[in-house]
């Protein structure tokens, strides 16, 4: 199993093991990709911890409230985190059957 980078922070740090564990990614791109996702769980934990924080939403320099700046940055990172489990086949997601399933309520058509 190939040790985390230095540079993760704990939530980092613990997604990088507990994959590894998981798949043991050895292959330079494989590394790249799960080191991305890591980054990005970082930066969407420091998004949110800001936001919790200070608010969902902050006043500008008019007096207006407007959408915090980190509502986009958790969004961003939690995206730029699901597209590179997803580049390594890791959707955390399971597959669902779209659509709703049938007679939900008994009610007959």
């Amino acid at each position: 199993m190939t040790e985390a980078p230095k540079h993760l922070n704990d939530a980092g740090r613990e997604l990088w093991t507990r994959v590894q564990a998981e798949f043991a990614i050895t292959d330079g791109a494989g590394l790249a990709l799960l080191c991305a996702a890591c980054e990005a769980l970082d930066r969407m934990r420091d998004a949110q911890a800001q936001i919790e924080a200070d608010g969902l939403t902050v006043v500008d320099r008019y007096g207006t409230k407007k959408s915090h700046p980190c509502v986009a940055i958790e969004r961003d990172s939690r995206n730029g985190m699901l597209a590179a489990l997803r580049q390594l086949n890791l959707d955390i997601a399971p597959t669902a059957v779209p659509g709703r399933p049938a007679n939900l309520y008994g009610v007959k058509r």
